[in-house]
């Protein structure tokens, strides 16, 4: 944790890669299994993390093929990206999975029904509206969220880039519970960029 917030860098595939990452001391790691994105992890990685956390980033997937996955590759968290219900949420609790519930967010009305989940999920993940699922690595306005009022820790989503570190210490919201990172940190899709990583969070760590 840096100042109390999480770390999580998303869409790691490679094994040196996630090695070097977590070196980091980052806090959670997301693997993708949603075959239409770049960062799709189609055969297991030669080394997993060990220290941080195993997310695994669904879009829409059945719960059978959901819990087959976190049991094949250990994991900690499961992210949904897709248009899952609140009931799907609750099913995967009661198989004792714990859950991220991803909400794409341009306007205010997006956040219409993120209550529904309320009580679910472990965490909310905000992330810039965009026509695929997976993200735009684009940033939306974060000032949209002072209208959420829920109980639930949410993650910031969506464009973060080495440049962003200023602007997260200025943004403050009860709920805020860390920050999630991946297309601005890559050389290439699911191949993280080490040197920029660290200098983020060196930045994110100084005091202004």
């Amino acid at each position: 944790m840096i100042n109390g917030k999480l770390i999580k860098v998303c869409g790691m595939r490679v094994a040196d890669n996630i090695a070097e990452v977590e070196s980091l001391g980052v806090d959670l790691m997301g693997f993708i299994f949603y075959h239409k994105s770049p960062r799709y992890v189609f055969d297991m990685p030669a080394y997993l993390p060990t220290k941080a956390k195993r997310v695994g980033v669904f879009v829409n997937e059945t719960k059978e093929m959901v819990r087959t996955i976190a049991d094949r590759y250990a994991l900690d968290y499961i992210q949904l990206h897709g248009n899952e219900s609140p009931a799907y949420c609750k099913s995967l609790q009661q198989c004792g999975m714990k859950v991220f519930k991803a909400f794409s967010v341009d306007k205010l009305k997006d956040l219409n029904g993120v209550e529904e989940y309320h009580g679910l999920c472990d965490y909310f993940v905000f992330d810039t509206k965009c026509e695929q699922y997976g993200g735009s690595g684009n940033q939306f306005d974060w000032s949209l969220l002072d209208e959420y009022k829920g109980n639930t820790p949410f993650l910031l989503s969506g464009g973060i880039n080495l440049y962003s570190a200023k602007a997260l210490k200025e943004f403050h919201h009860p709920q805020l519970a860390g920050y999630d990172l991946n297309s601005r940190f890559e050389t290439a899709p699911g191949m993280k960029d080490i040197g920029r990583i660290q200098l983020f969070l060196k930045e994110l760590q100084q005091q202004d």
